[in-house]
C-alpha cells in the first residue's frame, strides 16, 4: 500500500525518545511545579519568562508525530486500517472529553484542560494504535 504521508520507519525510535522525554519532563514539571533559573530568560524590563514548558511541548508534539506517523516495519492494509481506526477513535474520544470539560469545568481549570487537550489526540492515537498492534501480536502467538 502506498502511503505518502508516513515517514520512514527509522524515525520511530528517535520519536519515542523525544515523546517519552517530553511526557516524563511534563509530569515532573506538573508534580514539582518549579523550574530552575536555567530555564528562565529575561526579556524586556527584566520580565522573567520560563520556557521549559515550551521545550516540553515541542518534545511531545514532534516526538508524537514521529511515533504516530512513521511506517511500521511491515506496513500493510491491516496496519493501515488499524492506524485509521485508531486516529478516528482518538479524535472522537478527545472531543467527548472536551465536551464534558466545557460543561463541567470552569475558569483557570478549564484553561489547564485546554492545554492538555492540545496533546491528547496524539497521545490517545499512539496508545490505541500500539495497544491494537500488541493485541494483534499476542493473538497471533
Amino acid at each position: 500500500m502506498k502511503t505518502n504521508y508516513l515517514l520512514p520507519n527509522k524515525y520511530k525510535a528517535f520519536g519515542w525518545l523525544l515523546f517519552l522525554s517530553g511526557i516524563i519532563l511534563g509530569i515532573f514539571l506538573q508534580v514539582f511545579d518549579s523550574t530552575d533559573d536555567l530555564f528562565n530568560i529575561d526579556i524586556i524590563n527584566n520580565f522573567g519568562y520560563e520556557f521549559l514548558d515550551e521545550i516540553i511541548s515541542v518534545l511531545i508534539v514532534i516526538g508524537g508525530l514521529l511515533v504516530g506517523f512513521s511506517k511500521e516495519k511491515t506496513e500493510d492494509e491491516f496496519i493501515h486500517k488499524l492506524r485509521h481506526e485508531s486516529l478516528v477513535w482518538a479524535i472522537i474520544l478527545n472531543y467527548i472529553i472536551l465536551l464534558f470539560t466545557i460543561i463541567f469545568i470552569y475558569e483557570a481549570n478549564f484553561f489547564t484542560v485546554l492545554v492538555y487537550n492540545m496533546f491528547t489526540p496524539l497521545i490517545f492515537f499512539i496508545v490505541r494504535f500500539n495497544f491494537l498492534k500488541l493485541k494483534l501480536n499476542s493473538d497471533e502467538e
